[in-house]
């Protein structure tokens, strides 16, 4: 829509967004939101409930990048349906309790369509900075789009990149290895040796995968972890954890989780997944390490149809040699190794992000909220639930500016 800021004075206030592509301007007021993900929906569809108007920019060419080209086939949410909800639209009734991927991105779909989130694709954020000289953030993508926003929200996510560890003799491997982003199915290893490295909800459900189309897959644990069972009770190990924090000090909820997950899958440190000396809600959020839900791998490793072993020391043509001085040949190897932020490569701040890690610096309370209109959602290490905390945290708040403004502005007409 073509802008003549001068033509009315609604048009001159100073929260404003710019669009400049080659020599056309247009102009649209408000907020920027980077990525077009669940955070990035749940953002909008909020600020569209306010009255917010925004502009959602995705580097891809569709919604939800991540899970349609970047997810295993079998993959389904890890927790109930009900704790994976976006603002304002529950899930279809006929939907089971854990949907599958092509469910959950149907979900997605319907979302964007219901609260007519149309974001601009093929945008890739290389830069974002704030303008002291005018108070507006500006933001430059790949496809030569020149944005200027009072507002800036950070939706990209804690898995915007793969993490892909260096190993020694890497490049002499003689098979193929991937990412578990670009992995789809077991059916193409069928009847090879396969080695997964990581053994988080990923790494599990890949060996899972691999077990039901014949494949021969040998898991690395390089760390203690948690292993819970998906449901207790016949009830989802999540919400009973969070109605029990109702009630009880987070020490004791993690101390009957882990009586009850030994009672249920016994002692998971005699198969070479050792736990942590703390319990898996405080590691949660001391470190943001997410326990493992068990769906059925590790009954697999009992049965010896899955192999682990210890960190890797290196890796020749052909076989891998073990911290443990074990060696095994494989076909191929999985990195199930996770993801992380890229906001460090494009935002130029340093004081609500971290450099190291891309995360904002603050806990979940504040974390969310920076300076200069500087906000982030999905960086919560809380899944779906805590983005769309935030996502309402964030549109309350420009909504609050917004009419801050606005009195300001009548009350200086009547001056």
């Amino acid at each position: 829509m073509d802008a003549h800021l001068g033509d009315s004075e609604d048009k001159a206030h100073f929260d404003y967004f710019v669009f400049r592509r080659s020599k056309q301007l247009s102009c649209v007021p408000d907020v920027i939101i980077v990525g077009a993900g669940p955070s990035g929906l749940a953002t909008a569809a909020c600020l569209r409930e306010k009255g917010v108007n925004c502009v959602v920019l995705e580097r891809s060419n569709d919604i939800a990048s991540l899970w349609k080209m970047r997810t295993y086939d079998r993959l389904k949410l890890h927790l109930p349906k009900q704790f994976c909800e976006l603002p304002f639209m529950k899930f279809p009734r006929n939907f089971p309790t854990y949907p599958s991927k092509e469910q959950f991105i149907e979900y997605l779909e319907e979302y964007a369509k219901q609260f007519q989130i149309r974001p601009v694709f093929n945008q890739n954020v290389v830069s974002a900075e704030f303008c002291w000289g005018i108070g507006l953030w500006r933001v430059i993508t790949t496809a030569g789009g020149d944005y200027l926003s009072r507002w800036l929200v950070v939706a990209t996510g804690e898995s915007a990149e793969a993490v892909v560890p260096e190993f020694e003799g890497v490049e002499e491997f003689d098979g193929e290895m991937v990412h578990t982003s670009v992995y789809k199915s077991g059916k193409a290893y069928e009847g090879k040796k396969v080695l997964v490295v990581g053994c988080g909800n990923s790494g599990m459900e890949v060996c899972l995968d691999l077990c039901h189309h014949n494949s021969m897959p040998s898991l690395v644990v390089r760390d203690t972890v948690h292993i819970l069972p998906r449901e207790m009770l016949g009830k989802s190990t999540f919400g009973l954890s969070m109605w029990m924090l109702k009630w009880l000090p987070m020490h004791l909820v993690d101390r009957i989780l882990l009586v009850a997950s030994h009672l249920i899958l016994g002692d998971t440190g005699r198969f070479g997944l050792p736990r942590p000396e703390i319990g898996p809600l405080q590691l949660k959020t001391l470190s943001g390490k997410t326990p493992v839900l068990d769906v059925g791998t590790l009954d697999r490793i009992r049965k010896g149809d899955i192999k682990v072993f210890p960190g890797i020391k290196r890796i020749g043509r052909k076989t891998v040699e073990f911290v443990d001085g074990r060696g095994e040949n494989f076909d191929a190897i999985i990195l199930a190794t996770g993801y992380k932020s890229n906001v460090p490569s494009w935002l130029k701040e340093n004081e609500m992000f971290s450099e190291k890690n891309g995360l904002p610096k603050m806990g979940f309370r504040n974390g969310w909220k920076g300076e200069n209109g500087l906000y982030a959602v999905g960086f919560t290490g809380r899944g779906i639930l805590g983005s769309s905390i935030n996502a309402k945290n964030i549109a309350t708040d420009i909504q609050k500016a917004l009419s801050l403004q606005s009195s300001c502005k009548n009350i200086s007409f009547m001056i």
